[in-house]
């Protein structure tokens, strides 16, 4: 006996933090698929025998996630696709448009092309896009969960949200992904979801629910949310300069701007430093986190293990983990 019995699995990671959760990812392929789903993208050939065996070599060897889309509600299909080509890199997201009639026109895309710039494949997105895991074939709760956000979000922006497949994090039902900056998002209400499309409308980051950003590893996307919600207290910004590399004052306490937009941080690895820790046998490792106005933070983190529960609703229990911070050094 576990305690978790005959929970969802949503329920059963309530305790579980959300920072570190987002489900690594630099670049999506989303194709417009009406209609029911299989449980699997590529492994229940959705989109077809004659194209899935090499779209998942192509997707697999270009690090791009297959994602499948449509619209929330019911929609009859006009024979016309929407693809989205999206790059969530840090300091260069961009995502693109375009229409197909067959299928087979999504083996003539270069997927490697999303490492890099926009390559002018489709019309430019400008705007920030919502998906919304709604994939109730590979759990109930993104289904039962999901798409009442899908539906909220579509009605105040029709042509901005998508209902998506598996995300990565059905135990954080809803799961919500913003592109092209690949901001992760769980748990959100309607309300939170509308504050979290208006932050991004606006380049910022909304940090109720925030999971992390796709583009970075647990331990940095841990590392940017702990920032982003120091910055984020006034009385810690009201007391805090903001110093350059040379030890000079660029901005007085109370001076700083405590809204912090999606690329005023980058964060990157940093050497282990156990000896911050407090506790070095669960150290899980260390990032720094850069402002845009030069100031510099280390966040060490460590792994925090949680009683054995379903990662999946109807699934067995299994060990749970998650990584979360220790300390923020300012540097």
């Amino acid at each position: 006996m576990t305690g978790f019995e005959g929970l969802s699995c949503s329920a059963a990671a309530e305790e579980v933090p959300l920072p570190g959760s987002a489900t690594r990812i630099t670049g999506w392929l989303c194709v417009e698929q009406p209609g029911a789903w299989g449980r699997d993208v590529i492994g229940d050939e959705v989109l077809g025998p004659a194209i899935t065996p090499e779209l998942a070599a192509r997707t697999k060897a270009a690090h791009v996630r297959p994602t499948l889309i449509r619209r929330p509600g019911r929609n009859e299909f006009s024979g016309v696709r929407t693809v989205l080509l999206a790059s969530s890199r840090p300091e260069g997201s961009w995502c693109e448009r375009f229409e197909i009639t067959d299928l087979r026109e999504l083996l003539d895309i270069d997927l490697h092309l999303l490492n890099g710039p926009s390559p002018g494949i489709g019309a430019a997105v400008t705007d920030p896009l919502v998906l919304v895991c709604a994939h109730g074939k590979r759990d109930q709760c993104c289904a039962l969960l999901g798409r009442p956000i899908a539906a909220s979000l579509s009605a105040a922006n029709p042509d901005r949200v998508w209902e998506c497949s598996h995300t990565g994090g059905h135990r954080f039902a809803p799961a919500v992904i913003v592109l092209p900056t690949g901001l992760t998002y769980g748990r959100l209400t309607e309300d939170s979801a509308h504050t979290m499309l208006a932050a991004a409308d606006k380049g910022e980051v909304s940090l109720t629910g925030f999971r992390g950003r796709s583009c970075y590893t647990p331990v940095e996307q841990v590392a940017e949310v702990a920032v982003r919600q120091r910055i984020a207290d006034a009385s810690y910004t009201l007391a805090t300069p903001a110093i350059d590399d040379s030890g000079s004052v660029t901005a007085a306490p109370g001076d700083i701007d405590p809204t912090v937009g999606v690329d005023d941080l980058t964060v990157t690895p940093a050497p282990d430093h156990p000896e911050y820790s407090t506790d070095p046998a669960t150290y899980a490792g260390a990032a720094e986190v850069t402002h845009r106005d030069g100031r510099r933070w280390l966040v060490t983190t460590r792994t925090v293990a949680y009683a054995p529960r379903q990662a999946s609703c109807g699934a067995s229990p299994k060990p749970a983990t998650a990584v979360v911070v220790d300390e923020v050094h300012p540097r």
